[in-house]
């Protein structure tokens, strides 16, 4: 069960792999098109779970508690061997609590992210799974303080192909000069995020477009949300490239002077294919006031988490504004040290986002057929 469109890759990645080990396996649950593609007939759209934020929640706590039950209701009527949650905490724990009393043995992956905020939370968990995977390096060690064993294998980020993208066949395709600056803008891929960060975006470029002459804005965004940014965007004072396919994204970037994104998954794409980035990002204010309250790490940007420090600019908030925004972009583009200080910082996370066999998916696919079997020889025991 995966709940957001990055979960869907990971999700897409790992039934792969476990195909690749079990070629009998069958597959059931909640994805979207990239699971189906591996074989998911989803329960329900995986867009109805694609939200965040606690004000951008409460209006459709009514929808996602069906939702919720009619995930249940499909685990025990079918009886899976496995039950693999995917991220998405706020729905896919509750889903693991529920089905706790069915005896069916379950897996996490992608470790919540209690070691930024509501640490406590941790208190929750013994019980909810069999066995938890994580993304990253440092969140064995976090959760081995609390008495939970969790297991890194590798950032899936490592085989998303973000550093394999052609910049000359993405300015033919788009007919962009060779010197036109390209810059890439994130605005996130869930409903709840990018109508916050697109109209600051279009204020933004209306400034960039006189301080940049010929600046080519280009949006990448998943097909679920593409709808909703082309409306975003149509009064824009630069009308952008929309890009909904994954390897036209990658082309992007190999194309790309300087990214701005929002904060999260898409931070570490760029830094996989080397784009000098700086991390916006915007919710209600209520949540951001309860966020601030909560917050436990010195950065929002995954980046600079991993690095140890401010290694790209992050303009959250009060500071996500055009002037700030068009500000950063243009230094961004014209100075190159600070873009050859990025890119090495971005050779450092390469290095430590690898997990113990170089490979995420598989070494996440060997995790759970481990599992499954030392379930079936416990069952044998009995």
């Amino acid at each position: 069960m995966a709940g957001e469109a990055s979960g869907d890759v990971l999700g897409s990645r790992l039934m792969a792999a476990l195909r690749a080990r079990c070629p009998g396996v069958r597959f059931a649950g909640i994805g979207g098109e990239r699971m189906q593609g591996q074989g998911l007939h989803s329960l329900f759209p995986l867009r109805d779970l694609a939200v965040m934020g606690l004000m951008e929640v409460l209006p459709r706590l009514r929808h996602l508690s069906r939702r919720l039950d009619q995930a249940v209701a499909d685990v025990t009527a079918r009886r899976p061997d496995l039950v693999i949650t995917i991220d998405s905490p706020g729905f896919t724990l509750r889903l693991l609590r529920r089905i706790a009393p069915l005896s069916i043995p379950r897996l996490h992956y992608v470790a919540p992210q209690v070691w930024a905020w509501r640490e406590h939370r941790v208190r929750e968990f013994p019980g909810l799974w069999e066995r938890m995977l994580c993304l990253l390096p440092f969140e064995p060690e976090f959760f081995a303080r609390h008495g939970l064993e969790a297991r890194f294998v590798g950032h899936p980020v490592l085989q998303s192909g973000a550093d394999a993208g052609s910049g000359a066949a993405f300015r033919a395709r788009y007919g962009i000069a060779a010197d036109a600056p390209v810059l890439v803008l994130m605005p996130g891929s869930r409903r709840s995020e990018a109508p916050r960060l697109l109209p600051v975006l279009g204020r933004m470029l209306a400034l960039l477009r006189r301080r940049v002459p010929g600046i080519v804005p280009v949006v990448p965004v998943s097909p679920v949300i593409a709808g909703i940014v082309r409306a975003g965007v149509a009064k824009w004072p630069v009308r952008p490239i929309i890009v909904t396919d994954v390897d036209d994204k990658h082309d992007a970037f190999a194309a790309a002077d300087a990214a701005l994104t929002k904060s999260g998954t898409s931070t570490l794409e760029l830094a996989m294919a080397g784009v000098p980035m700086a991390v916006t990002y915007r919710v209600n204010p209520l949540t951001a006031a309860m966020a601030r309250r909560l917050i436990r790490v010195p950065y929002v940007a995954m980046v600079n988490l991993l690095c140890g420090h401010r290694l790209v600019p992050e303009l959250l908030q009060e500071r996500c504004t055009p002037e700030l925004l068009a500000a950063t972009v243009e230094r961004l583009l014209r100075d190159p040290a600070s873009r050859a200080l990025q890119r090495a910082g971005f050779g450092h996370i390469r290095t430590i986002l690898r997990g113990p066999g170089g490979d995420p998916a598989g070494a996440a696919a060997d995790e759970i057929m481990d599992l499954l079997g030392a379930v079936t020889v416990r069952a044998r025991s009995v």
